[in-house]
């Protein structure tokens, strides 16, 4: 299929998403049902993958050669270019979150995601909507190129190509792959947190342990009270939430792509990546369509004129 066309299709999807979303946000939030901030993490969550997607598809059709190649290193620095632009578009939505999260509920300073964003922009300015996006930046580098370096280096360790790898095989590379990538841009996350949280506008500053004036400062100030080790408070349960969901999302990424590869008749099954004889892995579908019609048109035997 071409980008294009799959950039349109995600592009219709996001609209409809966002939509909906936004219309059962407006009704929570007029209702001040505490339930908006379960909806708020889930907003997040799918915007930032749509769009990722969209902006990842544009990167690497950017990054590819004249033959439509790309190499692992130009994979890796579109994806981190993916993740950066993704997460500074939907950013003002991460930093909502977090102060939906660790407001105090007997006395909440929040009466939902709208609510937050008009008082936050009216009180604090445009520049608290993205405060902590420099370390989410950096912290999206580490983050996207050791996931997709560790992704596809793994086969290496199973002694085999990517293509012959099982469901299973699949949902422990993208385990591996979020638990690798996490614990190397932890640090970035944990500081972005402790920005997003901080404000003179919340009791107690919003209850971050440490005070700070910056990104540079943060990072000196958990270091000095904290330990380097307190960079990486909290990583047990972040893990034990991105792991199975890149696991989960990397095996249905492998699956969804066997089974348009087996629709278009590269291989016999979705389910072992066999491939079918006699069809050359290097056409793209079209082509492979053309070809079979020139090859059905060729040994079809002609009606007589008798016949007719």
């Amino acid at each position: 299929m071409d980008v294009c066309v799959v950039l349109c299709i995600i592009r219709s999807w996001m609209n409809h998403i966002l939509k909906f979303q936004f219309l059962l946000l407006k009704w929570l939030v007029d209702r001040r049902k505490f339930a908006s901030r379960i909806i708020c993490l889930n907003f997040f969550i799918v915007s930032l993958i749509v769009f990722l997607l969209c902006v990842c598809f544009r990167l690497v059709a950017l990054f590819m050669d004249d033959l439509g190649h790309i190499s692992h290193w130009r994979a890796i620095m579109a994806g981190s270019l993916a993740g950066m632009v993704a997460t500074v578009v939907t950013y003002p939505s991460d930093v909502i979150k977090t102060r939906l999260i660790v407001q105090n509920r007997l006395e909440p300073s929040y009466e939902g995601i709208l609510h937050a964003f008009y008082k936050i922009y009216h009180q604090e300015g445009l520049r608290a909507l993205y405060r902590g996006v420099s370390p989410a930046i950096l912290g999206a580098v580490p983050f996207s190129a050791g996931s997709f370096f560790v992704y596809i280096s793994l086969d290496k360790i199973w002694q085999e190509p990517i293509v012959r790898f099982t469901p299973l095989q699949n949902f422990t590379n993208g385990c591996v792959a979020a638990a690798v990538a996490q614990t190397l841009s932890f640090p970035f996350e944990t500081v972005k947190r402790k920005m997003q949280a901080q404000s003179p506008w919340l009791p107690h500053y919003g209850g971050v342990d440490v005070h700070f004036t910056g990104m540079a400062d943060c990072f000196r100030q958990t270091v000095k009270n904290k330990g380097v080790l307190g960079l990486w408070s909290g990583l047990t349960p972040s893990l034990l939430k991105i792991v199975p969901y890149f696991g989960v999302m990397f095996s249905t990424f492998e699956f969804c792509k066997r089974v348009c590869l087996y629709r278009n008749g590269y291989i016999e099954s979705p389910l072992n990546y066999k491939l079918t004889p006699g069809v050359d892995q290097s056409l793209h579908p079209q082509e492979l369509r053309e070809l079979k019609l020139l090859r059905r048109e060729n040994f079809e035997p002609r009606k007589s004129a008798l016949e007719n």
